[in-house]
C-alpha cells in the first residue's frame, strides 16, 4: 500500500513516518558499520540531519545528492580554511557556519545541516586528508540508501528528484 507524503502542516501518515525512520536508521547504522571498518568516525552528527532529510522530505531541493553532497563537502572546506585562518575557537567556528551558509547559496548548493560541518570541522579540527574523503564516501552512501525506499519500500516519492 503506497501512502503520499504529508504536505505542509499536514500529519505523516503512520506507515510513511515508520518507513522513513526505518530507512534513515539503516543509513545511520550503515555509516557507524562502514566507519568501524575503516577505523575511522564516519557518523557526524550533521550527517543524522542529512539522513533525515533524505528519508523524511525527498522531495525537498535540500535533499537532492547535488545539494546533499556539494553542500557538506563545500562547508567542510571553508570550516578547513576558517580553522587554517583563525584557528580553533567559537568565533571562527561561528564565522565558518555562516560563510558555509554564504556559500552553499551562492553556488546553489543549499544543505542546511552542512553548516553544522563547517562548524564541527572548526571546533574539531580533523586532519583534512582523512576527513574530506570520508565525508564524500558518507554523502554518497547516504544517496544510495536514499534511493532505495523508492525503489523497494514503496515510498511514493521517487529519490532523487534532480541531481
Amino acid at each position: 500500500m503506497s501512502t503520499p507524503p504529508p504536505t505542509a502542516g499536514e500529519r505523516p501518515h503512520p506507515l510513511h513516518a515508520l518507513r522513513a525512520g526505518a530507512f534513515a536508521t539503516c543509513a545511520l547504522f550503515l555509516l557507524v558499520g562502514v566507519g568501524v571498518l575503516l577505523r575511522q568516525p564516519l557518523l557526524i552528527p550533521p550527517l543524522a540531519a542529512s539522513a533525515a532529510l533524505v528519508h523524511g522530505a525527498p522531495g525537498l531541493p535540500i535533499s537532492q545528492p547535488r545539494n546533499l553532497v556539494g553542500g557538506q563537502l563545500l562547508s567542510a572546506v571553508i570550516g578547513f580554511v576558517a580553522l587554517t585562518v583563525t584557528g580553533s575557537n567559537g568565533w571562527s567556528a561561528a564565522l565558518a557556519g555562516g560563510l558555509a551558509l554564504g556559500a552553499m547559496m551562492l553556488t546553489h548548493l543549499p544543505h542546511s545541516p552542512a553548516a553544522a560541518t563547517a562548524v564541527i570541522v572548526v571546533l574539531q579540527a580533523p586532519h583534512p586528508v582523512p576527513f574530506l574523503p570520508l565525508l564524500a564516501l558518507a554523502t554518497l552512501l547516504l544517496v544510495v540508501i536514499g534511493m532505495l525506499p523508492g525503489r523497494i519500500g514503496g515510498h511514493p516519492v521517487r529519490y532523487p528528484l534532480t541531481w
